[in-house]
This record gives C-alpha cells, structure tokens and sequence, in this order.
C-alpha cells in the first residue's frame, strides 16, 4: 500500500503561482510512476502531468505546457507541480496518483493506470 497527501493548494489571483507537493509514503520501496490530474466542478478528472520513476521523463497535457511542471525528489517520494501564470480555468481540485512501474522510464497518462491516489488539493484562481 502507499499513501499519498497532497498539498499546496490555496486561493490565488490570475497569474500567479503555485507549487502542489505530494508526499508518498508506506510501501515507496516499489517502483511508481506518478502523476497529476485534476477535476473542475461538474466536469471529469483531467490528466495533467506524469513523470517517470527515474524522473528523468515527463509529460505535460497539451493546455498546460509552458505553465506547469512536474518533478520529483531524488529520494523519490515526493512529487511536485509548479503552477505558473494561473488562470480562472485553473481552479479544480489536484489529485496526485501513483501507479506500479517496472521500468524506470515508463510514465502513465490515463488515470486507469494508477493504483494509488490522494484526497486532493484545492486550487481556485480568482480573475
């Protein structure tokens, strides 16, 4: 079993930054791609960004490269998102996932190839 606790999230303006950690704890001597998704009210989760084990491999959804990145620690078990030039459409809650890797590269854009997942972050950005 792992664990994962979001935070970071908090009530921010148009065009200012965040960075969300995600603590993972438990069973962390496995593998684990991570990854971030979010869900607006009234809409579906949304992938956002996922890195692989090794952290040397990430991906970021279309709409928010150049504004968001993704990172992990070297000790692995902790994984951040920095959020730049926040706008209104932002606002969702943030949701870290892990999922089981055996290969350090290898990353996971769909959220059915997550096992784990946290409570979630608020994030709301005012115009």
């Amino acid at each position: 079993q792992v664990q994962l606790v979001e935070s970071g999230g908090g009530l921010v303006r148009t065009g200012d930054s965040l960075r969300l950690s995600c603590l993972a704890s438990g069973r962390t001597s496995n593998m684990y791609g991570m990854g971030w998704f979010r869900q607006a009210p009234g809409k579906e989760r949304e992938f956002v960004a996922a890195i692989s084990w090794s952290g040397r491999n990430t991906f970021h959804a279309d709409s928010m490269k150049g504004r968001f990145t993704i990172s992990r620690s070297g000790a692995k078990d902790t994984v951040y998102l920095q959020m730049d030039t926040l706008k209104p459409e932002d606002t969702a809650v943030y949701y870290c996932a892990a999922g089981r890797t055996y290969y350090t590269g290898d990353l996971y854009h769909s959220a059915h190839d997550y096992e784990y997942w946290g409570q979630g972050t608020q994030v709301t950005v005012s115009s």
